[in-house]
């Protein structure tokens, strides 16, 4: 990943809704007891109800981002994309065009310490837990 494409967040600069949204993988099949490793930490505006609000990405979208975490791997850098049909996306590849991970109905999700949130991954959908949601 090109972390040049990167700039520093600003903070300040920032509305009071964005916050720090740490996601770690849930329970399933091939992990019993959860994997919280297996993650990632998005970078987003939250409406009242704890819903990602899409009026406030799109006035900052570049600061709208996501970190994907996995043992053993350097952590991926990409942004949240709104896309058709209320579908957020995780894009990796700032060049490219394709998306990499897909919010499984993350419009209508929301994002409380101790919700759970799927993520549709090249090997299926997974469950995630929200472990962290903090102000920026």
């Amino acid at each position: 990943m090109n972390r040049a494409a990167f700039t520093p967040l600003q903070n300040t600069a920032l509305p009071h809704s964005f916050r720090l949204i740490r996601l770690g993988r849930a329970r399933e099949h091939d992990h019993p007891e959860g994997a919280p490793a297996i993650g990632y930490i998005i970078v987003a505006p939250l409406n009242a109800a704890s819903r990602i609000d899409v009026e406030t990405w799109k006035a900052h979208r570049d600061a709208c981002r996501v970190v994907r975490q996995r043992p053993g791997e350097e952590d991926q850098l990409g942004h949240l994309v709104h896309g058709p049909n209320d579908r957020w996306r995780f894009h990796y590849d700032v060049a490219g065009a394709a998306a990499d991970e897909t919010g499984y109905h993350f419009g209508n999700e929301r994002f409380r310490l101790g919700e759970y949130v799927s993520v549709r991954e090249a090997d299926g959908v997974h469950p995630y837990r929200v472990v962290a949601v903090t102000p920026l």
